[in-house]
């Protein structure tokens, strides 16, 4: 689970302000940090089908938060994939 203080450095890190989650930005890095906290999870707990099934939904709706940025601005995609390390 993602705490409210890290909440708000992811979005005074990729956003505007402590209180600006809606950007595209701020979303998918909070979405990555929490696909890192779930796949930690799995690591230790292999059979936990229904952690599984949400990550693979985050996963899902990062990559299509991903696609928008590239369709809209591509500079700002370039920017979030490498401050982030999220390869394509």
């Amino acid at each position: 689970m993602i705490t409210k203080e890290r909440k708000e450095e992811l979005a005074v890190q990729f956003g505007s302000s402590a209180s600006d989650t809606g950007t595209a930005e701020v979303q998918i890095a909070i979405f990555s940090q929490r696909i890192i906290n779930l796949t930690e999870h799995l690591k230790n707990h292999s059979k936990d089908h229904s952690t599984r099934r949400g990550l693979l939904r985050l996963v899902g709706k990062r990559r299509r938060l991903l696609n928008y940025l590239i369709e809209n601005d591509i500079e700002r995609y370039r920017k979030i994939i490498a401050e982030l390390s999220i390869r394509k």
